[in-house]
């Protein structure tokens, strides 16, 4: 079954930290690019971090220098470190990748003030 299943979502206070994974399956992990997007109530899904399957990065200047996207090709996992939280990172998080063009259900990240 080709699938995209996220964990790790929750509630943080501001400043706090979360590490978002999402696991694989039924893909050819190591050929795909990865991303994480994310969506919060009245706005449009955005870009959040992307990897590709050589290890290249790229953010959105909005989470650049705090978050950190990577990926564990034996694992068939992709993650996302996120530090120093705000309330405005507060959203569904969504995993996805390109091969074929697959989401994850969203997992729910909660950033207090």
């Amino acid at each position: 079954q080709v699938q995209l299943v996220e964990s790790g979502g929750g509630l943080v206070q501001a400043g706090g930290s979360l590490r978002l994974s999402c696991a694989a399956s039924g893909i050819i992990f190591s050929i795909n690019v990865l991303a994480w997007y994310r969506q919060a109530p009245g706005k449009q899904r955005e870009l959040v971090a992307g990897i590709t399957n050589g290890g290249n990065t790229n953010y959105a200047d909005s989470v650049k220098g705090r978050f950190t996207i990577s990926r564990d090709n034996a694992k068939n996992t992709v993650y996302l470190q996120m530090n120093s939280l705000k309330p405005e990172d507060t959203a569904v998080y969504y995993c996805n990748a390109n091969r074929p063009i697959i989401w994850g259900q969203g997992t729910q990240v909660t950033v207090s003030s």
